[in-house]
């Protein structure tokens, strides 16, 4: 049976998209990894977000209801900062997973986080370091991505989100788009969660 590896984002502008489409591709390279992108509902008014310029979102990718993350075998979550914190819409659908806590069907599943800040200083290791608090409530495995990435966590050449938290972009004034640095990092990400999932599958 396939190991199944969920992507579970939200992405105002697009940026936290392009991200978890090439963590994707990495999970799915794993052999025996079905791996399978997810939005979470936004609750933001259309009239409010076209005010906001933000482009429609992606019909191709279905929302996911909180009961199903259960089916997953290993989570990615994605996220947009809001103040070095994740972004309401993502914290408005981890607060609806109380019934999952209560019967504790998240406990042991390894977890992911990957991000998009404005600035180089807005948020890149404070909004996955609070976002651990969320996976540690529900006894998920916090699966950071160390220095596993090599050569390219220690790139000074250019500017490049990410850390040894989880891949990352900085979206600037939003015409900044994920850097092909940044796009490997995500799909190392994939990649290497999707590993550790099928190899715990393995022991289970």
């Amino acid at each position: 049976m396939a190991t199944k590896v969920y992507i579970v984002y939200y992405s105002m502008y697009g940026h936290v998209k392009k991200l978890a489409e090439e963590i994707k591709k990495g999970a799915a390279s794993v052999e025996g990894v079905e791996a399978k992108l997810w939005q979470v509902p936004e609750t933001l008014h259309e009239e409010v977000l076209g005010k906001m310029g933000a482009p429609s979102k992606s019909s191709d990718v279905p929302i996911i209801q909180p009961s199903e993350l259960a089916e997953a075998d290993g989570l990615i979550f994605g996220f947009p900062t809001r103040f070095g914190m994740m972004a309401a819409q993502f914290k408005a659908f981890l607060d609806a997973t109380g019934g999952l806590w209560r019967a504790q069907q998240l406990a042991g599943k390894p977890a992911g986080i990957f991000y998009s800040t404005g600035s180089q200083g807005g948020g890149q290791e404070t909004t996955p370091l609070t976002a651990i608090t969320q996976l540690v409530h529900h006894g998920m495995i916090f699966v950071p991505i160390g220095y596993t990435f090599g050569a390219g966590m220690f790139e000074m050449d250019e500017v490049k989100g990410g850390t040894p938290y989880g891949a990352g972009t900085y979206a600037g004034d939003g015409s900044r788009q994920p850097s092909e640095l940044e796009l490997a990092q995500a799909f190392h990400q994939g990649k290497y969660i999707a590993s550790i999932a099928k190899k715990l599958k393995g022991c289970a």
